[in-house]
């Protein structure tokens, strides 16, 4: 339900929804109605969101209700009932992709087309109010020329588009539902249904239960939204040339996306001087290392800030010791990367990918064969670096990552100013503190218990999420929980430190 709107005392013009709040003949049973656990994932991440400085919508307020539906959490035919509840949500524009989707052509393989097809006059009244509305500068600039105007609008989206993607892939945050509907048209983020920030570093992880096909994993948010933004431009054709807006989006998305992810990424690692070619190298190995691992992808480049940049090797052997601690067992790697199939499927498949390919892809088993592929490569290299484990992969990450750093010294000149610059970046780059799952279903079920206070000190926790960052970090770190020691009574009562890795029941939350 769309609001309003509202002006900040800096003129800032701000939209206001209520999700969450009427009848809708396209949610499940056409109730409409937004549930307390959504809506507490969604108000307490928006703002961890905004606070870890990704570009994001607001949550303003969360509101409960005494009434209650029938949700079937896992569509698994066993549904219960949910209490329901309301999120204000906050941001300059709700409009999306999808917003200019309502004047798509006939799709070849369904025929369905948008309900204002053809309407030219609407699209170009709606890219009017769009960019001088929140492209002022654009709507200046181009003021006497509407295709430039609106290539230079379409150039800026896919910009900060690329830019967005490249923060979430920097703080491990999988979104869930990367559709052109949770698009947004001004580059934040929006609709927080089944997210998840990466516990253990897995470049596949899907975090939405119902995204079977992967197609939304943490590695394929980049090319899932530069898709998105290809369909955006067919939704803009004829206001904006499609060849003209495939130009733009070919020119400008991966560049840009992987100037800001690596600059992202140098920060995070601590290179705040000098920029070389084998930094983008550097990177991958180490993501190599902590995928192989199961290294916690927060708690790893958070311990990163500080890796000993001098000499001493007994201070790298404390270091690599901390850092080994925040990577999974050997058995629970083996359990992430068993094969799913029976080596009798796998078999028959891979002959039937020889002899009829046309048949597989038919049938829609191609996807699977390769994931399971990849699993039995993975799981193949994980015994060979098994046989070596402790002294092969960490002692190269930290050989490769301390030469990296002298080269970086090296071009300061001043050591101690460097020094300095290298510990503030990273702590500002690396937080401490994520919106995990685990933490979000101890704060949902004490709530859904009738006592909020978990929800108040996790979002006062997430507004504090970089070290360093004075008394309220400070307090926030005293009133961290114990780690419980029984396993009864729900998440609520089987609270870690926020900060710690994941317990093992968290493994098993399923969010969809």
């Amino acid at each position: 339900m769309y609001l309003g709107e509202v002006c900040t005392a800096a003129g800032e013009r701000w939209e206001l929804q209520l999700k969450g709040a009427g009848p809708t003949p396209f949610s499940r049973q056409a109730d409409g109605r937004k549930v307390l656990r959504s809506s507490i994932r969604e108000f307490l991440c928006s703002e961890a969101m905004f606070h870890l400085g990704v570009p994001t919508t607001r949550a303003g307020a969360c509101i409960t209700s005494q009434s209650t539906v029938e949700r079937d959490v896992f569509y698994d035919g066993n549904p219960r009932p949910e209490q329901c509840a309301v999120v204000l949500r906050v941001a300059p524009t709700f409009l999306r992709f999808g917003s200019f989707e309502i004047f798509k052509s006939s799709d070849e393989h369904t025929g369905r087309a948008g309900p204002s097809v053809g309407r030219n006059d609407i699209r170009v009244q709606m890219l009017d109010y769009v960019i001088s509305t929140f492209y002022p500068e654009i709507q200046a600039t181009h003021a006497s020329d509407s295709v430039q105007r609106h290539a230079a609008f379409f150039r800026e989206v896919t910009r900060r588009t690329a830019q967005l993607v490249a923060e979430w892939q920097c703080v491990g945050f999988c979104h869930g539902v990367l559709n052109t509907d949770n698009m947004s048209i001004v580059g934040l983020t929006i609709d927080y249904g089944p997210f998840g920030f990466l516990d253990r570093y897995d470049p596949d992880h899907v975090c939405n239960a119902s995204d079977t096909a992967g197609r939304y994993s943490y590695s394929r948010q980049p090319e899932v939204c530069k898709w998105n933004l290809q369909k955006l431009a067919e939704a803009l054709d004829p206001a904006l040339p499609l060849e003209l807006a495939e130009a733009i989006l070919a020119e400008e998305f991966d560049a840009e996306f992987r100037r800001h992810y690596l600059q992202k990424m140098r920060w995070k690692l601590g290179l705040v001087r000098a920029e070389r070619e084998e930094d983008s190298a550097l990177v991958a190995r180490l993501l190599e290392t902590m995928h192989l691992t199961g290294a916690d992808f927060t708690n790893s480049f958070y311990l990163l800030s500080s890796f000993p940049a001098g000499p001493e090797s007994r201070d790298l052997d404390e270091f690599l010791s901390a850092l080994t601690a925040q990577c999974a067992s050997l058995e629970e790697l083996r359990l992430a990367f068993r094969p799913q199939m029976d080596p009798r499927q796998l078999s028959m498949m891979l002959m039937l990918a020889q002899s009829n390919p046309q048949l597989l892809a038919l049938i829609g088993t191609r996807a699977s064969l390769a994931r399971e592929l990849e699993r039995v490569e993975r799981q193949s290299r994980l015994e060979q670096w098994a046989a070596g484990r402790g002294c092969s992969a960490d002692a190269r990450l930290g050989c490769d990552s301390r030469a990296r750093l002298e080269k970086d010294r090296e071009a300061a000149g001043d050591t101690a100013a460097w020094q300095a610059e290298r510990v503030r970046v990273m702590h500002a780059n690396n937080p401490k503190y994520v919106l995990r799952n685990y933490v979000a279903q101890g704060a949902i079920e004490a709530a859904e218990s009738g006592d909020f206070s978990e929800v108040r000190r996790v979002l006062k926790l997430l507004e504090t999420p970089y070290r360093g960052e004075g008394v309220a970090a400070e307090a926030c770190e005293a009133a961290e929980p114990e780690e419980a020691s029984g396993e009864a009574g729900g998440a609520a009562s089987r609270r870690h430190s926020y900060s710690s890795k994941p317990p093992l029941w968290a493994a098993e939350l399923c969010v969809t």
